[in-house]
């Protein structure tokens, strides 16, 4: 594990450069954490994978409780959870791992995701000593099951204007809750409803612990839907359900908050959680195109069907190393903030809070990356991957959710931006003096300092400070001629954000190809390096077109002018022959038969 200590804040990747041995990597996982990886990954060998074409069809309702138990008795739904709750305890970014490697399982990873995460952590970090003794240990062996109650019919990105009410009874024992709840994941055999509802006229939701036997309870058929067939989706409907008045979560008024840090966890976990499902997919192109012969050879001889394999590739390993960036980040600060004397659950939601923007970085790029490695598996399978007989149709429908669930990915991008502006205003980010350096940079006479081409990735590096500096120029320039109106310029607020990403995934990238070449030297990490340089060189691209889409939405005339120039000055590549470290990457992942990175 990295024991460097760091003080770097969430956002501030964009004012200050980091060094490759202060992140984390997923070469740097423990024995103990590779194994629990590779007990979750025979769990999906054995259980999931033989019976996928069953649970997807949902004729047994049975099978997929059942599998949810098996998964329990693996210790697989305690990861998060202290051993006092009879969970197994393990760091954050263990979690991340298992939730990497159950995104291989289709539609179980989102059974899976919605009980070890939305349906366990709000308990685990604001439940009462009582709730918590109460409610983890069945969570956490799987002997109960949970799901989340937020969305409603006119209630979703919008969460705070539900209308679900919770009203005490004349007694002051019971609240009865009534109103509606949709796209409730695993509704259909949870035992347990974190529920969210208004008492009174109150402007915030309250959040209630409702066991199913408290009745007033019923639901809607299982929802007919596009992907994760596999997943309990139904309608929740609540008819004055008593919830005894110790069952409130937190305190009145604070379901709001919970529900926004619990999402924040959800993110940066889906992030991670694509990755087991787009290795499982990049490995079965890669056979495939093995496998597959046209024109008398294997398909995979061919610099297209090369391209698109070492394309898939490349953009994993961005996802993998941001996310796993993050996740250390995140523990990090959990261990320091305990360290400093904060109450456990407490430690951990400031930790969350901090990297929010990181979080939902994590989820933007991870989505996006699935829904572009599906589809070229698609491509790959050529015929076959339109039929429903192969492995590629199911991926494609089970992807598209998400980009939506957990906060679309539109709202996401809009909360990464309004996050550092805010937290600029407020002091936490010094993002104004970096953008006001860059302003007067744009006026004068460039500066032409010599860099050290031999020395791996300093070129690179040097791009990414310019990448940076387009950020602090256009967002800098935006809040200023924007003020308060930027939140309603809901397009700028998708370029800047647009340039956040490209920025953080390209970063994580090359630290951690170069941490890699670090410990294996430049020839044992060639592939990674390529991949990081690929990456970057894609992304100046991407940051270019998305940047001066925003400065010609908001800037005019000689302003512009000096803009667009100094996006020019910022965004010049280098020069790399992409085709051949593409086939370079192809050739080894095809000798390899799988992703192997």
């Amino acid at each position: 594990m990295t024991t460097i200590s760091k003080s770097i804040q969430g956002g501030e990747f964009l004012i200050r450069d980091t060094e490759a041995q202060a992140i984390f990597i997923p070469e740097e996982f423990t024995e103990e954490q590779r194994m629990m990886a590779q007990a979750c990954q025979d769990f999906i060998d054995t259980e999931i994978n033989p019976n996928i074409e069953e649970i997807d069809s949902m004729k047994n309702p049975q099978l997929v409780p059942s599998l949810f138990k098996k998964a329990g008795e693996l210790g697989l739904l305690g990861i998060s959870v202290p051993e006092e709750y009879g969970g197994l305890g393990m760091s954050f970014n263990t979690s991340m791992l298992i939730a990497d490697i159950i995104g291989g399982a289709g539609s179980f990873s989102t059974t899976y995701g919605a009980h070890t995460g939305i349906g366990t952590l709000p308990i685990l970090y604001y439940g009462t000593e009582d709730q918590k003794q109460k409610y983890l240990p069945k969570l956490a062996t799987g002997e109960w099951a949970a799901c989340y109650c937020l969305t409603e019919p006119d209630a979703g990105s919008d969460a705070n204007s539900g209308k679900t009410k919770a009203t005490l009874t004349p007694d002051g024992k019971h609240y009865l809750i009534n109103g509606q709840k949709m796209w409730i994941s695993n509704a259909g055999f949870a035992d347990l409803f974190i529920v969210f509802a208004k008492i009174e006229d109150d402007k915030n939701l309250t959040a209630f612990i409702v066991e199913k036997t408290f009745g007033g309870i019923t639901m809607n058929e299982e929802e007919k839907k596009l992907g994760i067939k596999g997943s309990s989706t139904r309608q929740v409907f609540f008819n004055d359900c008593p919830v005894p008045v110790e069952n409130m979560l937190s305190d009145r008024g604070n379901g709001f908050k919970i529900a926004v840090n619990i999402l924040n966890i959800g993110r940066v976990k889906l992030g991670a959680g694509v990755l087991g499902g787009v290795r499982g997919v990049t490995s079965l192109s890669i056979k495939y195109s093995t496998d597959r012969k046209q024109f008398g050879v294997s398909i995979n001889t061919f610099g297209a069907i090369k391209s698109k394999l070492a394309e898939m590739a490349t953009k994993i390993f961005a996802t993998e190393s941001l996310c796993y960036r993050a996740g250390q980040d995140i523990e990090d600060r959990m261990v320091a903030l305990t360290a400093d004397g904060l109450p456990d659950a407490e430690a951990k939601l400031k930790a969350l809070e901090q990297f929010a923007i990181e979080a939902a970085i994590a989820k933007v790029h991870g989505s996006e990356v699935l829904d572009y490695v599906v589809d070229q598996g698609v491509q790959i399978y050529g015929g076959m991957g339109y039929s429903a007989d192969a492995p590629m149709e199911r991926a494609y429908r089970d992807a598209r959710i998400s980009r939506i669930y957990e906060g679309t990915n539109e709202i996401n991008r809009m909360l990464m931006v309004g996050m550092v502006l805010k937290r600029a205003m407020k002091g936490e980010i010094n993002l104004f003096e970096p953008a006001m350096a860059v302003a007067a940079e744009l006026t004068s006479v460039p500066s032409f300092e010599s860099i050290d081409a031999s020395e791996l990735f300093a070129v690179e590096k040097d791009i990414l400070k310019k990448l940076k500096k387009v950020f602090l120029m256009v967002g800098g320039k935006a809040a200023m001629s924007l003020q308060d109106r930027i939140e309603d310029e809901q397009e700028i607020m998708m370029n800047l954000a647009d340039v956040m990403i490209e920025i953080y995934a390209a970063e994580s990238a090359i630290l951690r190809a170069e941490k890699i070449a670090s410990k294996n030297g430049e020839d044992g990490a060639k592939n990674q390096i390529a991949m990081a340089k690929i990456y970057l060189y894609e992304a100046v691209d991407k940051i270019e077109a998305s940047a001066k889409e925003a400065i010609v939405s908001f800037a005019k005339g000689d302003e512009q002018k000096v803009l667009l120039m100094g996006l020019k000055r910022f965004t010049k590549p280098d020069f790399i022959n992409v085709k051949e470290l593409r086939r370079q990457i192809a050739d080894y992942m095809i000798a390899q038969g799988k992703y192997p990175f």
